[in-house]
């Protein structure tokens, strides 16, 4: 008899989570509260795999970290990828699909397994014995969010909204506007700081205050019920000096050259051991993506910054997955139970799908009494697994898939950023395709061949 899991959510992960597991032979009960039930977000009542924000799953080049992401899920047969191929509609670079097709190949295909039931209903509570991958989203009903605050996790385990500052490339600052110290001099210098004259300053608070901030959902109309943290555009209209009496304050910070305090100051805190992102503090914002980039480049330093997490404030339930998961996305003191999607702290729709590929892969595995698989930090389903394990030495925040997670390289590359990341990708492909053959055979020499001739 085939060994049996239990997937509660029917989003992308747990989509992904469970074809991973029906192609390693194990029978799988996906668990899916629609119709019956819908989240504020949702509209489609039968179909799985829903995209309810965009039809874009982002830029398709294999230098990019999420374009490498979904080179790694195809070598590892996903379905996410193959459905999004199969409904891909013309957007350039990116890779965007007729949301109502993709849903509903991915449905059929699931649907038409013989090893997969469906249970439409409200799972409210987990189950003591048996292997489970909860992949519920970042909308998680009520009850069961409950029943994990209380069971699994604790009042500081579980957020239920995501307030995060953008994080930028170390390699992207210029080193020669910016000055390393810690406020007072205490403790090491760990903060790069950004100062302002006056002019300058006056320059990015008219700019912050009149930027385009981001569209809220119906349910998220009441969002500053839910956190403690301003946005720094909101704090900026509340008058001029806000700002420098807040996270922009000079004082403990004199300039190297003068010893005197600057107009104002941005800090950029590291945000990993290795020194390879900075997060700029006390920036959580509403604004768009493309705002952010325009206006936080004008701050002194971040000229020509990437940004590797754009900063967002939106409904997201989430845990703490440093102190409760491991890098394999299960439970630390209940291995049978895993997590999947942006519970876990990834974020997007291509990381959740890959978080459900790596913890639906381990299920089976388990299930099985194989041993499980620890997908390597050189690749980037390995590095969001250890960055949901490990976390960054701030307060544990969700991320989307970059380089600035992803294990270093050990040599130089010469030829700039493209050849880098190029490189990057070589490696991690090179270390998935070996995974993939020793869970699923033969690697489908045509999906190599692709990515070959994108990388030359």
């Amino acid at each position: 008899m085939k060994p049996e899991i239990h997937i509660i959510g029917a989003g992308l992960a747990g989509c992904e989570a469970a074809y991973q597991a029906l192609k390693l032979g194990c029978r799988v009960t996906l668990h899916e509260m629609k119709p019956h039930k819908l989240t504020p977000a949702h509209h489609n009542k039968n179909g799985f795999a829903e995209l309810v924000c965009s039809n874009s799953l982002r830029s398709d080049a294999i230098e990019n970290a999420v374009g490498l992401l979904k080179a790694e899920m195809t070598e590892m047969g996903s379905l996410i990828m193959e459905a999004a191929r199969a409904c891909r509609v013309p957007a350039g670079s990116a890779l965007a699909v007729d949301r109502h097709a993709f849903s509903a190949y991915i449905t059929n295909k699931l649907k038409s397994h013989p090893n997969l039931t469906v249970i439409e209903e409200e799972v409210c509570s987990l189950p003591d014995k048996g292997i489970t991958v909860v992949a519920t989203g970042p909308l998680t009903s009520d009850p069961l969010a409950q029943w994990i605050r209380e069971n699994i996790s604790d009042y500081e385990g579980l957020s239920f909204y995501d307030a995060a500052a953008p994080i930028v490339d170390a390699a992207t600052i210029n080193r020669d506007k910016v000055f390393a110290a810690s406020r007072y001099g205490k403790g090491e210098a760990c903060y790069l700081n950004c100062p302002l004259t006056k002019e300058e300053y006056d320059a990015f608070y008219q700019a912050l205050i009149t930027a385009k901030t981001a569209e809220l959902h119906s349910f998220e109309e009441d969002l500053t019920v839910f956190e403690g943290c301003m946005p720094v555009e909101v704090m900026a209209s509340r008058g001029y000096d806000v700002l420098r009496y807040g996270p922009m304050k000079p004082v403990g910070l004199p300039l190297p050259d003068t010893g005197k305090d600057a107009f104002a100051i941005v800090q950029l805190r590291m945000e990993n051991l290795q020194g390879s992102m900075y997060n700029l503090v006390g920036f959580q914002t509403h604004l768009t993506f493309p705002e952010q980039q325009r206006v936080f480049r004008m701050i002194p330093g971040l000229e020509n910054a990437d940004f590797l997490r754009y900063g967002v404030m939106h409904r997201n339930t989430f845990l703490n997955s440093p102190k409760l998961l491991s890098a394999y996305y299960s439970l630390k003191n209940s291995p049978n139970i895993f997590f999947a999607g942006q519970m876990t702290g990834v974020e997007g729709y291509v990381e959740s799908a890959g978080s459900g590929l790596v913890a639906g892969c381990n299920a089976a595995l388990l299930a099985k009494g194989k041993e499980q698989i620890l997908f390597p930090e050189e690749t980037e389903l390995g590095a969001m697994a250890a960055f949901v394990n490990r976390g960054t030495t701030g307060k544990f925040q969700p991320m989307n898939a970059n380089f600035g997670i992803i294990r270093p390289l050990d040599k130089k590359v010469k030829g700039g950023k493209a050849a880098r990341n190029a490189e990057y990708a070589r490696r991690s492909l090179a270390a998935i395709q070996n995974i993939a053959a020793e869970l699923f055979g033969k690697t489908d020499e045509t999906t190599v061949t692709i990515h070959e001739t994108e990388l030359s």
